[in-house]
């Protein structure tokens, strides 16, 4: 158990440190390059950098202004999200900003759409790493995460909304065209974040079993989650089946699936998305 518990965490520090080296390689080239606004604090910190060159005439640290915004949302998120995950998250905060500091500002092309698309690739591959990893960027991931887990849905996209208001400011400020084409770059970092960030998406398992007992134990032990027992006949030879349903976190399909098959190989398993759930449903904490 304690070995486990290492391994995960040395994965959680692996997944930060990519994910803040990306992070960071994305400010310097594609949003330096293309002027423009990501997401969440990041988005701000780099709006009060530009308005205080701008407006102001003189430049202020990445990491100050980062640092300073992210001190309410990460004491938030250490009261109602979860301890471990924002220690993590302030980790990759201050990595990126050291990241930011110490990499040189690269243009790697000058065609603003393309910054915006695979920059907003970049992004969401960066935050996905970092959220697979029990971590975030910290400031609006905050946020999310507590929205999820009070709806027990992904609130990427309601953040997305959040940022529409950053980014009419960064429009009246600094022109329309890159505000438009941050909300191209932000849209493509949300889809990202959604296909690999798979905690809060659910997924419907029916299984067709000769073995119940194996099988029920099996899941409510590894899973935590209820069954459903259903008799029936199989039409084929008119032998008596057993059908189990269960709802898990898509992150455990795979596994689960695994571990049926090697206590009954002539089980039938159907997976489906399920959109919605309404009820009791056990969601392993974050820590």
């Amino acid at each position: 158990m304690e070995k486990k518990k290492k391994n995960k965490d040395l994965v959680t520090i692996v997944c930060v440190i990519i994910g803040s080296l990306l992070c960071a390689v994305n400010i310097n080239t594609f949003i330096s390059a293309g002027g423009l606004f990501p997401g969440g604090f990041t988005g701000i910190t780099v709006l009060i950098q530009r308005i205080c060159d701008k407006f102001f005439h003189f430049e202020i640290s990445y990491s100050i202004v980062n640092f300073s915004l992210n001190a309410i949302p990460a004491y938030i998120g250490f009261k109602t999200v979860g301890k471990k995950f924002t220690f993590y998250s302030c980790v990759m905060i201050v990595l990126t900003g050291l990241f930011v500091e110490i990499l040189p500002m690269t243009n790697i092309t000058e065609d603003v759409l393309l910054i915006s698309v695979f920059g907003g690739i970049l992004q969401g591959i960066a935050l996905g790493i970092a959220l697979r990893g029990n971590a975030s960027s910290g400031g609006t991931d905050f946020i999310a995460m507590w929205i999820s887990k009070k709806t027990n849905q992904p609130a990427w996209n309601f953040i997305l909304g959040l940022n529409a208001i950053m980014l009419l400011i960064a429009g009246y400020l600094f022109g329309w065209d890159k505000a438009l084409y941050s909300i191209i770059f932000q849209f493509c970092s949300t889809q990202i974040i959604n296909i690999v960030h798979k905690r809060y998406k659910k997924m419907t398992v029916i299984i067709v079993t000769s073995n119940p007992d194996k099988l029920i134990k099996e899941i409510q032990i590894s899973t935590h989650h209820g069954v459903t027992r259903l008799e029936g006949i199989g039409t084929y030879l008119g032998t008596p089946r057993t059908m189990l349903y269960t709802v898990v976190d898509s992150m455990e399909v795979k596994s689960l699936v695994n571990r049926i098959h090697a206590l009954d190989e002539t089980s039938f398993v159907n997976v489906t998305k399920t959109e919605y759930v309404e009820g009791r449903f056990y969601q392993t904490p974050i820590e």
